[in-house]
């Protein structure tokens, strides 16, 4: 690695942990504002790569229907719910889990009831969506223990340990996508074949070794690995959404998802990756502003998106 690479990791590492101590210090109101009025607002003034291929998603997620203006101004509101996650992920780890509990609304609690009358292991699959860190202290206190997730491993390694430790004092127990002293699927199957329960975020397919389904009447891939574990450990799939709700948080959980039955492994787990591809997209258009993804889903669908406002523009809507 080069020197330049090195200081860039340094630099990107102390920045992250400046911000966790930083906003840790903060009152939460502050807080607030300089992650909503400050960095939201700066960063869709300037327009980078990553707002706009948001705003071509949201694009896509509304049907093309948006007028532009609406499209502006749905972006900013993206922005600003991106930037609240990031600023109750730097302020987690100080806040009293009982406020999280208390101020959190489960929908389609009767489905994760149900899967652990069952007495197996439950998959839960994931969008970008809300505060899924928040859902996680939900569910670890509903659990009375650890479920499982995976992290993809982040550069620099300072950094991948930092964010693993972030998660781990939260309750969760994390293993790296790539890397780890056992591959992570068989960790992850061990765990569901003793009747635990694993969180998988599905909506990007990182590898690009995932499976073809329709979301929001768009061709992509989704990782397969949340229908197969259940197929290959008796689990119970619940697709399930993370949205904000006020000042506090909103989590959806659909019914479950068949993965067994007649036909190929591959075929059941194509299938199944589609319904919860369906479910995400069904929540996610109630409150589009709440997924964050800044990169690219669908293969035709670029950055380019429709013709973006001009600086001028862009300030004047942030603005006013």
């Amino acid at each position: 690695m080069s020197r330049r690479a090195v200081l860039l990791d340094r630099v990107t590492d102390a920045g992250y942990a400046a911000g966790w101590r930083a906003v840790r210090l903060l009152p939460e109101p502050v807080a607030r504002a300089v992650f909503a009025g400050g960095g939201a607002a700066a960063a869709a003034r300037r327009g980078g790569r990553g707002v706009r291929q948001l705003r071509a998603n949201l694009d896509v997620v509304t049907g093309g229907r948006a007028t532009d203006a609406e499209l502006d101004a749905l972006t900013r509101r993206a922005m600003g719910s991106y930037a609240r996650y990031w600023q109750e992920a730097f302020r987690l780890p100080v806040l009293d889990t009982g406020r999280v509990v208390a101020h959190s609304t489960l929908v389609g609690r009767e489905h994760l009831e149900a899967a652990r009358a069952r007495g197996r292991g439950i998959v839960i699959a994931l969008p970008h969506s809300g505060n899924w860190d928040a859902a996680g202290v939900w569910l670890v206190r509903w659990l009375g223990g650890p479920f499982v997730t995976v992290a993809e491993r982040l550069r620099p390694e300072s950094l991948f340990r930092r964010f693993v430790a972030y998660r781990e004092g939260l309750g969760m127990r994390v293993v790296p996508l790539t890397g780890g002293e056992r591959p992570s699927a068989t960790v992850l199957k061990e765990w569901l074949t003793a009747g635990g329960t694993t969180c998988l975020l599905v909506d990007r397919d990182l590898s690009g070794a995932g499976v073809a389904v329709e979301f929001f009447g768009r061709r992509t891939t989704m990782p397969g690995g949340p229908a197969l574990l259940a197929a290959q450990t008796g689990a119970t799939l619940l697709p399930a959404v993370c949205q904000f709700d006020g000042a506090g948080w909103r989590f959806v959980v659909h019914p479950p998802v068949p993965v067994d039955g007649p036909g190929r492994l591959r075929d059941r787990v194509t299938t199944a990756m589609q319904q919860v591809a369906d479910a995400f997209a069904a929540t996610i258009a109630e409150r589009p502003e709440d997924w964050h993804v800044l990169g690219r889903i669908w293969p035709e669908v670029g950055p380019e998106g429709r013709p973006a406002p001009g600086p001028a523009d862009a300030t004047r809507a942030v603005t006013g």
